[in-house]
């Protein structure tokens, strides 16, 4: 592992602070006018997902872990946890719920993206694409004159069994794209 010194700081790098992986989201030198200058960042935790933020004296070092993103295809889910399967040597692996983005809306074969501890070869997280397709399964039915205001909603399930607020036109039988990062419905696919 290499340490680094605050000159070096830079976002999206991984260091090792408080006995846990942090991903620095921020940072921002300060010189004031009396005093020594020092270093204000926020580092978000690899482990829980906690953002914290904290100060460093000018010139502290820091030591950086190397982090690597890495394809993986869904393949299934068992009392284990969840199966993936590298895209290039095949090599399986199995992660945790917990670690994963969105589990409700993962279906077998999403190709996702995992991020992995290089020197401990341990998976710290993993990432659906942005935005999945998916069939409506179940949509309550939507009523004429229900559009009062223009944002009515109504519940409907997708094929992985998640349950997402939809307009009132999607119905059974639709394919809708939709946000893993919020759960949210985006738009209907033709």
């Amino acid at each position: 592992m290499a340490s680094i010194t605050t000159a070096d700081f830079k976002n999206g790098i991984c260091i090792k602070f408080n006995h846990d992986l942090m991903k620095m989201v921020e940072f921002q030198h300060v010189k004031p006018g009396k005093g020594a200058a020092f270093v204000r960042t926020k580092l978000k935790s690899l482990t829980s997902g906690r953002v914290l933020e904290n100060t460093f004296p000018s010139g502290s070092k820091v030591e950086t872990v190397r982090i690597e993103t890495r394809e993986y295809q869904y393949l299934y889910q068992d009392d284990l946890g969840y199966s993936f399967m590298h895209c290039e040597n095949y090599e399986q692996i199995v992660i945790e719920e917990k670690l994963i983005n969105a589990p409700q809306l993962l279906m077998e074969g999403e190709i996702c993206e995992v991020m992995f501890h290089a020197e401990e070869e341990m998976p710290l997280s993993c990432d659906l694409p942005a935005f999945v397709t998916m069939e409506v399964t179940y949509a309550e039915p939507g009523f004429k004159g229900d559009t009062a205001s223009s944002n009515v909603t109504k519940n409907a399930t997708v094929e992985t069994g998640a349950n997402i607020l939809v307009p009132l036109f999607v119905n059974q039988g639709d394919r809708i794209k939709i946000d893993t990062r919020t759960n949210h419905y985006v738009e209907r696919v033709k």
